[in-house]
């Protein structure tokens, strides 16, 4: 029998309370189901810590941390030095995940906005990946990606993307990567599926966002880092591709992005 191909969970919220003293079940079915690597992403900065010790306690998880920009107006406004302090951590591998939503926070935009550049000085900084949320805030998103990249390059995963192919395609044009969740998987889901089939393989990760959104058959409960295998089997099914050779793709993706994982895998 076939080894089981590998792929990576590339964005996941393993210090939330769905998961409470359930990590290392949680590791173990990921593994099961090819899931080697998972990043485990700190959504609000004083919660830094304890994301930082799951990493530390389990060799398959490396961590990202910043301010959401859902929470940007009601948590300390975060510092281009204090996000690159985090980042010397050798399983800290991004910046964010940032961002702006206007779906329920379009309040903050301000606020969202000036967090969003420090995210993206932070990650110029420390040449880090980018790890964007974005919602209902396309042409602000657009713009800021852009013109901060032309101030100096970075570089970045749209993650969970649901947005416009107008989005897409200004995020793919600066070189970024568009990261695959089981919204992606969704019988509603067909537009979107279509922009994907339209962008580069080579700049397409996968990911769960758990406990959220869970791929079919899982449907409504919660999600976990070894469903990120249903999402890629729909992936390989967008581009044609069998899925030993789709999960191989976005290996090397996430490799190419995550170079700092990457290389903490090689050196281990």
């Amino acid at each position: 029998m076939s080894p089981t191909p590998e792929i990576t969970d590339s964005h996941c919220h393993l210090d939330f309370p769905d998961f409470d003293g359930q990590l290392d079940q949680i590791i173990a079915r990921a593994a099961e189901a090819g899931v080697t690597r998972m990043v485990t992403i700190c959504t609000r900065l004083r919660n830094e810590p304890t994301v930082r010790a799951i990493a530390e306690a389990h060799t398959p998880v490396f961590y990202a941390a910043g301010t959401h920009p859902m929470s940007a107006a009601d948590e300390p406004m975060a510092t281009v030095d204090e996000l690159v302090a985090l980042a010397r951590h050798p399983k800290f591998v991004g910046i964010g995940e940032s961002g702006l939503d206007y779906h329920y926070t379009a309040e903050s935009a301000e606020v969202q906005q000036q967090s969003l550049r420090i995210h993206i000085e932070a990650a110029q900084r420390t040449g880090l990946p980018l790890i964007i949320h974005a919602r209902a805030a396309d042409e602000d998103m657009a713009n800021i990606l852009t013109e901060e990249h032309r101030n100096a390059p970075y570089s970045c995963v749209m993650h969970c993307f649901s947005s416009s192919a107008e989005l897409a395609r200004a995020a793919l044009d600066l070189g970024f990567y568009l990261s695959m969740s089981g919204i992606a998987t969704f019988p509603k889901s067909q537009e979107l599926r279509d922009i994907f089939a339209t962008a580069p393989i080579d700049r397409i990760l996968v990911e769960t966002d758990a406990p959220y959104l869970s791929p079919p058959p899982h449907r409504g409960k919660r999600n976990e880092p070894a469903y990120t295998a249903h999402t890629a089997r729909k992936g390989a099914e967008i581009f044609g591709r069998d899925y030993a050779e789709f999960a191989a793709q976005t290996q090397a993706n996430f490799d190419r992005l995550f170079t700092k994982a990457a290389a903490y895998k090689a050196a281990a």
